[in-house]
């Protein structure tokens, strides 16, 4: 019985410890993820915003709901086996710089990612930027040392390589 204490006694206090740490990160953080892909930026631009069709190439996306404009901002909800996202595009300008943010705010994080493609020989430098917020500690703590800023990036990333017929080698472009 003794032990069975002291192992619930160290799981509470690895809990206050991961809580702890969540609370002393910041609740903001800047993280940047790029790759080169052979596609022209008009190509790769049609993927970013054919947002229908992101099923098709995401893993993980199981439906895509479009939604009305609203304030002018194009929306939609993405799907996943156990969560739903709500979006909104905040800047468009094709085919060079796309900004979306999470237009959700009952979710423990949220914020934007700034999508920069630039001509790269035949091809396109992709550089993704999350301007994101980790509301909830505990997320803040797994975000960070866990799954890693650039984790979801990268994974985007490579899926797009996928869609585009290539294999996509992500780089870390920083993290803040």
């Amino acid at each position: 019985m003794r032990w069975v204490l002291g192992i619930a006694g160290l799981l509470v206090a690895l809990v206050l410890i991961v809580c702890l740490i969540g609370y002393m990160l910041p609740k903001s953080h800047v993280a940047s993820a790029s790759a080169r892909f052979a596609a022209p930026p008009d190509s790769i631009w049609t993927s970013l915003t054919d947002v229908a069709a992101f099923p098709k190439w995401r893993p993980g996306l199981t439906k895509v709901e479009l939604l009305p404009d609203e304030n002018g901002q194009r929306g939609w909800r993405e799907l996943g086996k156990h969560d739903a996202v709500t979006y909104r595009v905040v800047e468009s300008l094709p085919p060079r710089r796309l900004v979306t943010r999470i237009a959700d705010p009952d979710l423990p994080y949220g914020g934007t990612w700034t999508y920069d493609l630039t001509p790269d020989g035949s091809g396109t430098r992709l550089t993704v930027t999350e301007n994101g917020e980790v509301y909830n500690p505990i997320f803040r703590f797994v975000s960070r040392f866990i799954m890693g800023h650039t984790s979801m990036m990268e994974s985007v990333l490579r899926a797009l390589g996928t869609r585009h017929g290539e294999t996509i080698a992500p780089e870390p472009a920083r993290v803040a």
